[in-house]
């Protein structure tokens, strides 16, 4: 599978993928899946974030383009180009310091062939043209080695173990991963 990918703003379209990422699968490492009403406010917290200015961070629909065909094509115009998965940043204080934190998912049934380490890193590409902050985070579970591993391909520094909390107030031991953020 080729890993080229294309990031797409997130829009009112979008919530089957948010309802498709809260299955049980993509949620084991993540608290398990949401009610209807938050993800209702989270695809409102998704539309909101990518409508703001592009420093303040976005969330993104993952395309994959297959080998051959073209990457503008569109994924729901009958091509063969498929929404994937999602990712993201947003702004955060960490420890007294303004940061962005990442996240991301992929689709199962598209796992394991590079797609989310190259979704991050057109992020990442992202991030440099229009962010404002010096570094990007991420953290996840210790007991989660995919994207842990997606992290390390990615070019983060891995910077130890941390307690972070996700869902809010719930602890969880995770990995705490920093990308600098280089701008040309």
């Amino acid at each position: 599978m080729e890993t080229r990918v294309r990031l797409e703003p997130w829009s009112a379209g979008d919530f089957w993928l948010l309802e498709r990422k809260n299955e049980p699968t993509m949620t084991r490492f993540l608290g398990g899946p949401e009610p209807a009403a938050k993800l209702v406010d989270r695809q409102r917290r998704y539309e909101a974030l990518s409508a703001r200015e592009p420093a303040a961070g976005r969330m993104f629909r993952v395309v994959w383009t297959p080998t051959g065909q073209d990457p503008g094509q569109d994924p729901d115009g009958g091509g063969r180009a498929e929404s994937v998965g999602s990712v993201g940043f947003w702004e955060r204080e960490w420890r007294g310091e303004p940061v962005y934190e990442s996240g991301w998912g992929i689709l199962p049934e598209f796992q394991g062939h590079g797609l989310a380490v190259a979704a991050l890193t057109e992020l990442l590409a992202y991030v440099r043209a229009h962010g404002s902050r010096d570094s990007v985070h991420a953290f996840p579970g210790t007991d989660h080695p995919a994207s842990n591993a997606v992290c390390r391909r990615a070019g983060f520094e891995y910077l130890g173990d941390v307690d972070f909390e996700y869902p809010p107030g719930v602890p969880h031991p995770s990995c705490h991963w920093r990308y600098r953020v280089e701008r040309p």
